[in-house]
C-alpha cells in the first residue's frame, strides 16, 4: 500500500508547490533566466491557469489522496484543521461524517465513529497507540499536520478498529521556512483561558529539515450539576427522592512540545527523529449538598438514610509524558524499500484527593486517596515494500509492542487504611505484550479496477502482579481484509468501493486488572466489613476473564468527485460482533463485605449487530445554483441502527450509539473585504439504550452551533474571532432501573455554555 501511495503523495506535493513558492521569496533572477521565454497569456488562458491553480490547492490535495486510496480514507489537512480555530482535536473531529463525542457540549469526551464508544474506534498518533491516560483533548490542533480517517481496517494500521481508525499525523519537517505564532484568548463564564502556539520549520544543513511546535495553555472552568434520584417501592407505594446539587471548579495548565528532525540522502534513504512531550498540572474543587425526602434506618432497606448531606472534595494532579520515535527508510533496489521504526516512552502521574463528608454540620467521614503511576512503553516495527512490474504492490511487516504499569495507591478513611481493601494491597504491576505480523497486496487491473488483500495476525498477553490477586490473559486474532474500488470509466469522477473485513476490540488493561472501588454512598465502616449497597450505587472492579470482541464487517460506498472540486458520497456499513463487552452490575459475594454487594464489572454478554449509512456532500454553492455566491458548503448525515441479541428491545442498541448525527457548515470569503465568515451546526438527537436487562438509559439531544470570522490584514497577519456552542442547551442523562424490590429513576447533568475566542495569527 505504501508504494502505491508514493505517486499520489508526489502529486500532492507538486500541487502545493505554487502556493508554497507564493509564500516564500521570489524566484532568483538566474532561475528566471534559465526558463524559456513565453508569450503573454491570453485572457482565456489566464483564466484557465487561475482556475487550475485553485483546483490543486489544499482541499483538492486532500480529495486526491482520498480518491486514489483503494481502502476508504478521508484526509483532513491543515486548512480544514485551522478553519474554526478549535482548541482541541476533538472539536475538529466532531464535524466529520459519522463522528460523535461523549459528554456535555464544549467539554470534550471520547471520540466515536459510527456512534460506537468504549474502544471501538482506534485512535493512533503517527500510526501508533498512545499510553493509557492520554487523551486527544491534550493535543492542540497546532501540532497536527493532518488527520486520516479509515472507515475499514487495513493490515498495516491494525484491525483493533471495529468502528474505524483515526490516525493523527503530527507536524512534519518540510522543505519550506515557517515561523508562525498564534496568541489566543478564550472566555467562558467570565473565566479567561490564554493560549500560545508557535511553529518553526526550516532546513538543517544540506540534507536536513526540522520542525518544532510548542503550545502552552491555562484552562479554568466552572460547572454546575443537578442530580435527582427517585426510588419507588412497589410493595409499600413509598417514594424517596434524593436531590444532589453542586458546583465544580477546575484549573489546568499544560505544555505540549512536538519536534521532528529529518535527513534525506540523494539515494532516497531517510532518517527521522520525533520527540513528543506533554506536561500537565491540574487542580479541582467540588462542593455539593444532597437532600432526601424519605428514608429508613434499616441497613437492608432500598431507601436507607444517607450518611451525609454535604461533601467537599479537593484534588491535585500532575503528569508528564515523553515519547521518542525514530524511523529509517532504506532503498534496497529500484522497486524495494525497507522501513524500520522504533519508539520508547514513559508517563509519570501523581494524583491526590481529599474528601470530607458532613451530616448536619458534623464531620462524618474523611477519605484521602493518593495514587502514583509510572507507565512505560516501547515499540518496534519493520516493513518491507516491493513494487512489482505487474502493478502489484506488496507489503509485509512485523510489529512488537510492550507496555508496563507500576502503580501505588493509598486510601485512608478517617486517617487510617481501609481494612476492607487490604487483601488487594496498595501496589500493582501490570504489563501488556503485543506481537503482530501482516502481509498485504495492492494491485490494479487496467485503469478502472483497484484491489487490496491483506492478512494480519495479532497476539496480546496481559499480566498483573498485584500482591494477592494475580491476573493473566492471552488472546490472539487472525484478520483477513479485502478492499476493492471500481471507476465507472478511466477519466470519470465516479467510483464504487467495497470492503470485506474482520476486526476486533481487545479489553483494555484497566478493564481486566482494576482493583475494587467502593461506592462512597455506601462506604465501609472503619474497622468492619462493608454492608449492603443498592444497584444504582455499585462498587466497581475489573474482570480478568474478558475475551476480545470480534466483528465481521462489510462496507459499500459510492463517491462522485465534482469537476469544480468537492465530493458527494454515500457509504453503507454492517458489523456483526461476537462476545460483546458491557459494564453490568451484578450481586456478588465479595471479600470486602459481610453480605452480597452490587459490583459493576465489564462482562462478555453476547452478540450484537450494527449497520448504517453515511451521506456526505462538499461543494461550492455556485456549482449548482446559477449566480450564487461561491460559498463552500460542507454537510453530512449519518444514520445508525444496532441491536444486542441478549437484551430486550426495542432500545437494545450498542452502548452510547445514537440513532444518527448531522452537520451543516459553510465558509465564504468576501470579495470586497479581506474577511472570511463561516459556521457549522452539529446535531445529535436524544436516544435511549437498554443498558442491561434491568436498566434503561436515556441521553439528551446535542445541538452545537459554531461560527468564526477571520480578518486578514496581510498574508502574514490575521485576526480570528470565533464562538463555540452558540445557543447552548442543558445536557442531562438519565436511567430507569427496575428490580423486584424497587424502581429507581435518576437524572443528572447541567447546563452547557458558550465559549468566545479571539486569536491573533502571525507569520514571522
Amino acid at each position: 500500500m505504501q508504494l502505491l501511495r508514493i505517486p499520489t503523495a508526489a502529486l500532492v506535493a507538486c500541487a502545493g508547490l505554487p502556493a508554497a513558492f507564493a509564500q516564500t521569496s521570489p524566484t532568483p533572477p538566474a532561475a528566471a533566466a534559465s526558463a524559456p521565454a513565453r508569450p503573454p497569456a491570453k485572457p482565456a488562458d489566464a483564466a484557465k491557469a487561475q482556475l487550475d491553480r485553485v483546483e490543486v490547492s489544499g482541499t483538492a490535495s486532500d480529495e486526491s489522496v482520498r480518491r486514489a486510496s483503494t481502502a476508504s480514507k478521508i484526509v483532513i489537512g491543515r486548512e480544514e484543521i485551522d478553519r474554526f480555530g478549535d482548541s482541541t482535536v476533538g472539536e475538529v473531529l466532531k464535524r466529520l461524517p459519522g463522528v460523535t463525542t461523549g459528554g456535555r457540549p464544549g467539554r470534550g469526551g471520547d471520540i466515536r465513529m459510527r456512534g460506537m464508544g468504549g474502544g471501538y474506534t482506534q485512535i493512533l498518533v503517527n500510526g501508533e497507540r498512545m499510553p493509557p491516560g492520554f487523551s486527544l483533548d491534550q493535543l492542540p490542533p497546532d501540532q497536527v499536520e493532518r488527520i486520516e480517517v479509515l472507515r475499514a481496517p487495513t493490515a498495516e494500521y491494525g484491525a483493533r478498529a471495529i468502528a474505524g481508525t483515526i490516525n493523527i499525523v503530527l507536524r512534519e519537517a518540510l522543505q519550506k521556512r515557517i515561523n508562525d505564532l498564534r496568541l489566543q484568548l478564550t472566555e467562558e463564564r467570565g473565566k479567561l483561558r490564554p493560549n500560545l502556539g508557535w511553529t518553526r520549520n526550516d532546513k538543517l544543513g544540506q540534507t536536513g529539515t526540522y520542525n518544532i511546535t510548542l503550545n502552552a495553555t491555562r484552562n479554568e472552568r466552572i460547572d454546575d450539576f443537578n442530580n435527582t434520584t427517585t426510588t419507588h417501592l412497589p410493595a409499600t407505594g413509598q417514594d424517596s427522592t434524593v436531590v444532589n446539587q453542586g458546583r465544580s471548579n477546575s484549573a489546568n495548565e499544560s505544555l505540549n512540545l512536538n519536534a521532528r528532525v529529518q535527513w534525506r540522502e540523494a539515494n532516497g534513504d531517510s532518517f527521522s527523529l520525533q520527540p513528543f512531550i506533554v506536561v500537565n498540572r491540574s487542580s479541582g474543587a467540588n462542593v455539593f449538598d444532597q437532600t432526601q425526602s424519605l428514608c429508613s434506618s434499616d441497613p437492608a432497606s432500598q431507601i436507607r438514610c444517607l450518611n451525609y448531606d454535604h461533601a467537599d472534595t479537593e484534588s491535585r494532579n500532575r503528569s508528564t509524558m515523553a515519547r521518542l520515535h525514530g524511523q529509517w527508510q532504506h532503498r534496497l533496489g529500484e522497486s524495494t524499500r525497507l522501513e524500520l521504526r522504533g519508539a520508547v516512552g514513559g508517563m509519570n502521574a501523581h494524583g491526590h484527593s481529599d474528601r470530607e463528608e458532613r451530616l448536619g454540620g458534623a464531620l462524618f467521614r474523611t477519605q484521602d486517596d493518593t495514587t502514583d503511576s509510572h507507565h512505560g512503553s516501547w515499540s518496534l516495527a519493520a516493513k518491507l515494500s516491493h513494487q512489482m512490474a505487474s502493478e502489484h504492490s506488496l507489503v509485509a511487516g512485523l510489529e512488537a509492542e510492550g507496555q508496563n504499569l507500576d502503580q501505588t495507591r493509598l486510601t485512608l478513611q478517617n486517617g487510617l487504611p481501609l481494612p476492607a481493601l487490604q487483601d488487594f494491597g496498595d501496589n500493582l504491576s501490570a504489563s501488556t505484550r503485543r506481537y503482530a505480523y501482516y502481509a498485504q497486496d495492492e494491485w490494479s487491473v487496467g485503469k478502472q479496477w483497484g484491489f487490496y488483500a491483506g492478512l494480519r495476525g495479532e497476539a496480546i498477553t496481559t499480566g498483573s502482579g498485584s500482591e494477592s490477586n494475580p491476573v493473566r490473559n492471552r488472546s490472539s486474532v487472525w484478520t483477513p481484509l479485502l478492499h476493492a474500488v471500481w471507476k465507472f470509466d478511466e477519466k470519470g469522477r465516479d467510483q464504487i468501493r467495497a470492503s470485506l473485513t474482520r476486526s476486533y476490540r481487545s479489553p483494555n488493561l484497566q478493564d481486566m486488572i482494576a482493583r475494587p472501588s467502593i461506592n462512597s454512598q455506601y462506604a465501609c465502616p472503619d474497622n468492619a466489613p462493608c454492608g449492603a449497597n443498592v444497584i444504582n450505587d455499585p462498587d466497581r472492579m475489573g474482570n480478568p476473564d474478558l475475551k476480545p470482541e470480534v466483528a465481521r464487517g462489510l462496507e459499500i460506498a459510492y463517491e462522485n468527485y465534482l469537476s469544480g472540486g468537492g465530493i458527494v458520497s454515500v457509504n453503507a456499513f454492517y458489523r456483526r460482533i461476537q462476545d460483546l463487552i458491557r459494564v453490568e452490575p451484578q450481586l456478588e459475594t465479595v471479600s470486602w463485605a459481610s453480605v452480597p454487594r452490587w459490583v459493576a464489572r465489564p462482562r462478555n454478554i453476547g452478540d450484537a449487530t450494527t449497520y448504517g449509512v453515511e451521506l456526505e456532500a462538499k461543494f461550492r454553492l455556485d456549482q449548482f445554483v446559477k449566480d450564487a455566491l461561491p460559498v463552500n458548503i460542507r454537510s453530512n448525515l449519518s444514520l445508525f441502527r444496532s441491536h444486542v441479541d441478549q437484551l430486550p428491545g426495542p432500545h437494545n442498541t450498542l452502548d452510547q450509539q445514537p440513532r444518527g448525527t448531522a452537520n451543516l457548515g459553510f465558509d465564504y470569503r468576501l470579495r470586497s473585504l479581506p474577511l472570511t465568515l463561516g459556521g457549522n451546526m452539529n446535531y445529535t438527537p436524544a436516544y435511549q439504550i437498554q443498558q442491561t436487562e434491568l436498566q434503561l438509559t436515556d441521553l439528551d439531544k446535542k445541538r452545537v452551533a459554531d461560527a468564526f470570522a477571520l480578518w486578514t490584514f496581510n498574508p502574514s497577519l490575521g485576526l480570528r474571532v470565533s464562538a463555540a456552542n452558540l445557543a447552548p442547551l442543558d445536557y442531562f442523562t438519565g436511567s430507569v432501573i427496575t428490580t423486584d424490590k424497587a424502581v429507581i429513576t435518576s437524572r443528572s447533568g447541567g447546563p452547557s455554555y458558550t465559549q468566545w475566542q479571539l486569536r491573533l495569527e502571525m507569520k514571522l
